[in-house]
Formats: C-alpha cells, structure tokens, sequence
C-alpha cells in the first residue's frame, strides 16, 4: 500500500513526520494522513514527496513489483504569453496546443509560424532534458486515466523528436484520432502495452497485429504542471 510504503521509506530515511511536512511544505497532520491512507499525496505534493524520500514517484504508487519509471519533471508554475511580452535572457516560446491539433498533428512540422498560446520556459529546463525547443510543444490532459502523478487540468511537455519507445516511459500518441498521455512497454512483433497511473479505473491495454496502426506516437513526456 502506497502510505505503508511513505512511512517505510521515510524512516530509512531518518525524517520525523514533522522534519518531512517541513521540507515538502504541507502540516504535520497532511503526513499524517498519508501514511494512514486518510488522503493521497498528488501532483506537485506527490513529486516533493518522493524527492524527499529519495525515491521515484512510481515506486510511492506501485511498489517494486509493478514499477513504471517515469520521465517526467515537476518544474514549477508557469504562465501564458503572447507575441507582445518580452522574453528573458533564459527564455523560450513553447507553443500550447489544445489536445485535437496535438493529436492531428499540426503546429509541429506543418504549421511553423505558430500563433496561438504558448508558455514559457527556462532554456535551462529543457537543457536538463536534451530537448530542442523546435521539437517542443504542451498540452493539457483530460480525464483521470493517469491520475495521481497528472491530474485533470494537468499541462504536460512533449518531445516530438522523441518517438521511439523505452519501457515504462510517458508518451503522447494519436490513438485513431484521440489523443493520449500513457506510460508504454513495448510487445513482441511490433505492438505495445499502453498503462495509465490510474490502474483501478484503467486497466493496461494491449495493442498487436493491425489494430497497433492505429497509433502514431507523437512524442516523449519530458515536463508535467499540476494546478492544486
């Protein structure tokens, strides 16, 4: 269980609950809750959290023997703009698509002179994770699938560049028209296992054969923000 695993993990650490509330910036009584399964820690709380303690928030989710990394980085708030704000030294324009033009592909490669919102971001940022900015682009994600680490209203960062699939790494993909955030493994013969964080409400999904046309990969998960 995920609160027996918070409380294990925090004592080898050698945090007190009140040392680990302090460092995450939450009450003694939020620490509390988690570890007795009163509540769940989520998004930015949940990042926090297992930076503290040191570990990969998959494992606070799923334990070692049902483990999914991933690739994806709480990297503060962030704010829309528009061609008439000036930009710092240390950053860039990334466009924000709504999830029917990501997952149609444009804005990409076939729209290169992007007008609609974007976001900011530190070039150090993407930096830290080897991404272009010209193979950058947000979008927000829908639904619970892949709740708790991205909630409802959550804005992921995708690279476009990268469409070759590593186990256990979030993607976007065009899924026949829809579009879709899941973590991926892949099947022998060419197909894939699509896994979302929510595995009560979302069962992992198998796709082989000629059913797997029906997914385009449009890109790795590199960045994720989370309104609380």
């Amino acid at each position: 269980m995920m609160n027996e695993r918070i409380k294990e993990r925090r004592k080898l650490v050698g945090l007190t609950q009140p040392e680990l509330a302090k460092m995450i910036g939450v009450t003694k009584a939020t620490i509390s809750q988690w570890e007795s399964a009163a509540t769940s820690p989520k998004g930015e709380n949940l990042y926090n959290l297992a930076k503290h303690l040191q570990c990969a928030t998959d494992w606070l989710l799923f334990g070692k023997e049902s483990k999914p990394t991933s690739n994806a980085e709480w990297a503060g708030p962030m704010e829309t703009w528009d061609s008439n704000t000036p930009l710092n030294d240390d950053e860039v324009e990334i466009p924000f698509y709504m999830e029917v033009e990501l997952a149609a592909g444009h804005g990409i490669a076939e729209a290169p002179h992007y007008n609609g919102p974007k976001l900011r971001f530190a070039k150090s940022t993407l930096r830290k994770s080897s991404v272009d900015p010209t193979n950058a682009a947000c979008v927000r994600v829908s639904g619970n699938s892949m709740e708790p680490v991205l909630p409802n209203g959550s804005t992921v960062g995708v690279d476009t560049s990268q469409t070759d699939v590593i186990d256990g790494k979030m993607y976007a993909i065009n899924h026949d028209g829809m579009l879709r955030i899941k973590t991926l493994y892949k099947l022998p013969g060419g197909g894939l296992r699509l896994r979302s964080f929510n595995t009560d409400e979302w069962p992992d999904e198998r796709y082989e054969g000629e059913i797997i046309k029906q997914i385009k990969i449009i890109g790795k998960v590199f960045w994720y923000s989370v309104l609380l």
